[in-house]
Formats: structure tokens, C-alpha cells, sequence
């Protein structure tokens, strides 16, 4: 099981999740993260669009607000998502937003069938633990691949693969696995 980088004194206190590029907030998986996660606050959030800049500027916005609500540091909020939307947040985080760590599932390394076109250029600038978890068979980044690319990440890393490809099915297990990544209790 992932071993979580955090401690009771600087382990997240919310959590920020985006969906994919053609869901929204009510996926599936990220209603299973609220759920699953019950000593962190969790704000689902809807992107509505496939762009990037757009995206973060929503995360940025979401983040803010729910540390605010929490009265904490804009440090203390992990940020995270499906495919897209994680894609989004590391993008955001890269960029200089104050988080405290990444959950990234699904992230799509590149296009399906398209290995050349990666998008990785902003791993280098991301200083906080990231998690990947993805499914074994997806197209949007295999196994290899991630080992890879994740490197380039200076902060600490953690890659979690489960059954399926890009859309596992197995929540409870993509819950537990953030849930042991983000150090919170059952």
C-alpha cells in the first residue's frame, strides 16, 4: 500500500477534484473520493472546458475559496483529478499555486497513439508529493512510460497502478489508495 508523505501535523486539509474533459462534477470517482474521505474536506469541482489556462484559473479559484472556508493556508489544500482535470491542476501547481500535494488519476502522459506528443514539459517545475494512479491498460500512458516521465518530478513521487485502462472501475480501491497517499484515516 502507498505509504503516505505526510504526517498528522502537515498532511493536507482539503482537497480540491476535477473531472475529466467530458464530465463533470458528479463522476463517479470523484463522488466516491467524498465520500471515501472523511477526515479531509473534499470540494468537487466542475471544469466545463478544454482549456487548460481556463481550467486552472477555476482551480485557482476553488482552491482559495475552500481555504478560506477551512481557515487554513493555501498550502494545506491538495488538488487533483480525472485525466483532464488532473492534468490541469499539476499545470497549476507547476505555475506557482500554494498546494500541498497532487492526486493525479488517470493523467493522460499523451493522446492515445501518440507517444510523441507527451505532456510532461511542466513536470520539472512541480515541488510538492504528487500521486499517479492509473489503470495498467491505458492508452493514454503505460507503464513504462510513466517510469519514464514521473522522474522528472523533483518532489516526491508515488505511481499506483490498478486494474483497467483509462476509466478504472474499482473506486474503493482508487480511494483507498489517495487515502493512504493524503495520510487520513479510514
Amino acid at each position: 500500500m502507498t505509504r503516505s508523505p505526510f504526517t498528522a501535523r502537515n498532511r493536507p486539509r482539503g482537497l480540491v477534484v476535477t473531472p475529466g474533459a467530458s464530465a463533470d462534477r458528479d463522476h463517479p470517482t470523484l463522488v466516491a473520493l467524498e465520500h471515501g474521505l472523511t477526515d479531509i474536506a473534499v470540494r468537487r469541482l466542475t471544469l466545463g472546458t478544454t482549456s487548460v489556462p481556463a481550467a486552472v484559473k477555476k482551480i485557482v479559484a476553488a482552491g482559495a475559496e475552500l481555504a478560506a472556508e477551512l481557515d487554513v493556508a493555501p498550502h494545506r489544500i491538495a488538488y487533483g483529478g480525472r485525466s483532464f482535470g488532473g492534468r490541469a491542476c499539476s499545470v497549476a501547481v507547476a505555475e506557482g499555486l500554494p498546494a500541498a500535494a497532487l492526486v493525479l488519476l488517470s493523467y493522460p502522459l499523451h493522446p492515445p497513439g501518440k507517444p510523441d506528443r507527451l505532456r510532461t514539459a511542466h513536470f520539472p517545475d512541480i515541488a510538492v508529493p504528487t500521486l499517479f494512479a492509473s489503470g495498467r491498460k491505458d492508452p493514454f500512458g503505460s507503464p513504462d512510460e510513466f517510469a519514464a516521465h514521473v522522474t522528472a518530478i523533483p518532489a516526491a513521487t508515488t505511481v499506483e497502478w490498478v486494474d483497467g485502462s483509462h476509466a478504472p472501475k474499482d473506486d474503493d480501491r482508487i480511494v483507498e489508495i489517495v487515502r493512504s497517499f493524503l495520510g487520513v484515516a479510514r
